[in-house]
């Protein structure tokens, strides 16, 4: 058969073929792409005629159009639906994709095209639109970035510190998942499931089955807190449960001998990474990470999150001496441990109390489909004009996956989303959005994005019912997906969201407002049984508790406190093997005064995926820093409420968020596009007021 990879798709929105495509044809498909990419710039690099618009930057974009439209249709269906050819492709190419974007950016006759375009442009000889001067600005800055200036021998090094790092990532993805697999916690006695209802004990027996154990199986998720231990009455299994989580990665015995350790390779890649930022001209890797964010400096960063620190820390020290007090009520003379945390919360929030609230009572009330027919569409909707209609005779890139076009309000087809909700042995942890297809002006393109999360799947005969957190994360993600389908620019390397690792968080934390809103409420929180709607009271409650934890922030910033200690520190006082990870996480948390030890970091080193296998390294900050333009812009939101209006919610508001700020996508710098949008810097205030912290 032809591959059905080397060639753009004719399926509606050129969705690839997956229904054809097999893992033999990607693998064909990559070989193909890379030396297809590399001829096209070679004829760039080597064109006789002035440097123009059209021949350079226009040029630059429809060159590797085979290798792009590949990968982007492969990373997605990997991360999604893995087996082992497929995870054997991803290690085979990781490195020779490294290699192949070093051959790109180490050119220097491409580069010399690009500052030929530079200075014809400034001598007024080439106009430039902003689109236009914006993709030439950050093209040029990836250069200089990446090593054009290194001498050769210098060069070569870079070139084998990225092709062994992106083996090493790949690698620790590999075993992150493996290891998460293995964590399960295999549960024999009913009586310790005690306080699930009879729907997530049907879960977790399928779970059982599908590895042919007898019982019940809990499953691991990505975080370190676990949804179950929410619920969970027996205190010895809660300890189980907590244990399996934060022990992942870390070794089965004194040696560290295990087959899912990740320590040696995490410490080897913050190691390489060091080395690499200090041969590029950088104190380190955070300093080379930081220059191309919203926040710019190391110094910005560390001065948020130790702005932050104790504030938040004193928060979680109140909520723990609360915490005790309850647990002595159920258990007296016992001593708080992170295992108790999650339950004994959730029951003072079953407590009453003022503004307080159990989420667990919305479950009954939160039906996937009705959730996000009736909530995460109508939102769009509401403010956008925006209409989704599944298209069942499109295939996604799994059975479960389901396509939806998505319109104008005028019935214009605007591009489509792929929607994949159900966790599955095959799939990654976590929830992320991916593009297939990125809009385009200059190539006619039409955005297909994904929405793939981690919802327990329904047993069978039963309804699909979210948990609170679920849903959250459902408008989250699709505040990525509106990014992207909502990108109105010329160049597809610039579309959607294509911007800094510091602002791309944003859009979605935004779009999270919605989930909130009594009124959007009222319609997708129904009780999948009655179709009653969720009573008001509950509603009022749920709206009155919203303000963040103390343990929910601390958990995030220590998190985020890892990510810089791993990548600020000098190489000589990095750990030299995996048998130092624990030593120095302590450490890094002690000094920034944020050890408390009864709330754990959201990820430990060991399966912290967004800073080792993932785009965040020294990064992580950026779901704080990104909160400050969100909390800025639920205000400015709240400002544009009309009667009758819930919370702004109006196609006006929606018009002038999607005009100035999705739209411009990455086609801008980002802060200016802010800036435009809001008419000013974002203001901290509405950030702190969130989390409690008042105008400290």
């Amino acid at each position: 058969m032809t591959n059905p990879l080397l060639s753009p798709s004719t399926l509606p929105f050129a969705l690839p073929d997956y229904a054809t495509i097999t893992d033999a044809h990607v693998r064909e498909a990559i070989e193909a792409g890379m030396t297809e990419q590399l001829a096209e710039l070679r004829a760039l690099a080597t064109e006789s005629a002035p440097a123009t618009v059209e021949n350079v930057l226009h040029a630059w974009e429809t060159a590797g159009a085979t290798l792009d439209r590949t990968l982007a249709a492969f990373w997605v269906a990997k991360s999604a639906d893995t087996n082992d050819e497929r995870d054997a492709i991803m290690a085979d190419f990781a490195p020779r994709l490294a290699q192949h974007s070093d051959t790109i950016m180490l050119d220097a006759d491409l580069y010399a095209r690009l500052k030929q375009l530079r200075e014809r442009a400034d001598a007024g000889q080439v106009e430039l639109d902003e689109q236009d001067d914006f993709v030439l600005t950050e093209r040029l800055r990836g250069y200089e970035r990446n090593g054009i200036a290194l001498e050769e021998g210098r060069q070569e090094r870079l070139r084998e510190l990225n092709a062994e790092l992106a083996t090493l990532s790949t690698e620790f993805e590999r075993l992150l998942v493996k290891g998460r697999l293995a964590a399960a916690v295999h549960v024999t006695d009913e009586a310790e499931l005690a306080g699930l209802g009879d729907a997530d004990k049907a879960g977790l027996r399928e779970s059982a089955q599908a590895r042919g154990l007898d019982g019940w199986l809990v499953t691991i998720t990505n975080t370190t807190g676990q949804p179950i231990l929410d619920s969970l009455e027996d205190r010895g299994l809660r300890e189980r449960v907590f244990s399996a989580s934060v022990g992942r990665g870390l070794g089965s015995d004194d040696d560290g001998d295990s087959e899912t350790d990740t320590r040696d390779i995490l410490v080897r890649i913050a190691r390489l990474r060091s080395e690499r930022a200090t041969l590029l001209g950088y104190e380190h890797h955070a300093a080379y990470t930081h220059e191309v964010g919203c926040a710019r400096t190391t110094d910005a960063v560390s001065d948020l999150l130790g702005r932050l620190a104790p504030g938040v820390t004193e928060i979680a020290q109140r909520e723990a001496t609360a915490l005790q007090g309850l647990l002595e009520q159920q258990h007296p003379g016992a001593e708080l441990q992170g295992w108790d945390w999650q339950f004994l919360s959730a029951r003072q929030q079953a407590a009453g109390g003022e503004g307080s609230f159990d989420t667990d009572r919305l479950k009954p009330y939160l039906e996937f489909d009705r959730v996000l027919h009736d909530g995460v569409f109508a939102a769009a909707t509401a403010l956008y004009g925006i209409t989704f209609h599944e298209r069942p005779e499109l295939v996604g890139y799994t059975d479960e996956a389901r396509v939806f076009e998505v319109r104008e309000e005028d019935g214009t087809a605007l591009g489509a989303v792929v929607i994949d909700a159900y966790t599955r042995p095959t799939k990654k942890g976590g929830a992320w959005m991916t593009s297939i297809v990125k809009q385009s002006h200059l190539l006619g393109d039409l955005p297909v994005v994904t929405n793939t999360c981690n919802v327990p799947p329904a047993a069978p005969g039963s309804p699909s019912l979210m948990t609170w957190t679920n849903v959250i994360t459902l408008f989250h993600e699709f505040g990525h997906d509106l990014h992207g389908l909502l990108s109105d620019v010329r160049y597809p390397s610039r579309a959607g969201t294509s911007v800094p690792r510091d602002f791309v968080e944003f859009p979605s934390q935004v779009n999270e407002i919605w989930a909130w809103e009594p009124a959007m409420l009222q319609r997708f929180a129904r009780h999948h049984e009655t179709g009653e709607p969720i009573p008001a009271e509950w509603i009022d409650a749920l709206v009155a508790n919203r303000t963040e934890t103390g343990y929910h922030t601390l958990e995030l910033l220590k998190a985020m406190i890892l990510d810089q200690a791993w990548h600020q520190t000098p190489l000589a006082e990095l750990p030299e093997d995996g048998s130092a990870v624990e030593e120095f996480e302590a450490a890094a948390l002690e000094r920034a005064g944020v050890a408390f030890p009864l709330v754990p970091p959201r990820y430990r080193s060991a399966y912290f995926h967004h800073i080792f296998g993932g785009g965040y390294s020294a990064g992580y900050y950026s779901y704080l820093w990104s909160e400050v333009m969100d909390a800025d812009t639920v205000a400015w939101f709240r400002e544009q409420a009309e009667d009758g209006s819930p919370g702004g919610m109006t196609r006006a508001a929606g018009a002038t968020f999607r005009r100035e700020l999705l739209g411009r996508a990455g086609s801008i710098e980002a802060l200016e596009a802010y800036r435009r949008f809001r008419g000013s810097d974002p203001d901290v205030s509405h950030l702190l007021a969130r989390l409690g912290l008042g105008a400290a």
